[in-house]
C-alpha cells in the first residue's frame, strides 16, 4: 500500500475508534435511560430504550472492528477507556450523578492513561 493510501487507512481507523467510543456513550445513556424509566427488569428488558441501546452497542462493535484492522489492540482497548470519562459528565449532567474530587480524580487518570499510551 501506497503511503498516501495507508496514511488513510489509519486515519479511517481512528475515526471509527472515535465513533466506536461515541456510539458506546450513547448506547450506555440509553440503557440508563430506559433502567430509570422501567419499573420492572421486564419492562426494563422491553422498553424501546434498552432496543435502541442494544442496536446502538452492535454499531459501536461494527466501528471498532473496522478500527482493529490498523490499531493495534493495545492501543485501541484502553482508548475505549475514555467513554468512561464521557458516561460520568454525562450522568451527572442528566441524572445529578456524583461528580466530586474523587471521581475526576479518577477519570483525570484514566485520560492520562489514555494519552500516553497514544505516544508511540
Amino acid at each position: 500500500m501506497a503511503e498516501p493510501e495507508r496514511v488513510n487507512a489509519v486515519a479511517l481507523s481512528y475515526v471509527c475508534l472515535a465513533a466506536a467510543i461515541l456510539l458506546g456513550v450513547g448506547g450506555q445513556i440509553a440503557l440508563k435511560s430506559a433502567a430509570d424509566d422501567a419499573v420492572t427488569i421486564i419492562a426494563q428488558i422491553i422498553n424501546p430504550l434498552t432496543i435502541v441501546g442494544f442496536v446502538i452497542y452492535i454499531l459501536a462493535a461494527l466501528c471498532y472492528i473496522v478500527a482493529l484492522k490498523k490499531i493495534p489492540v493495545s492501543i485501541a482497548f484502553p482508548s475505549v477507556s475514555a467513554s468512561y470519562a464521557l458516561v460520568a459528565v454525562l450522568a451527572h449532567l442528566l441524572w445529578n450523578e456524583p461528580l466530586g474530587l474523587p471521581q475526576i480524580t479518577g477519570l483525570a487518570l484514566i485520560g492520562s492513561g489514555v494519552v500516553l499510551i497514544h505516544q508511540h
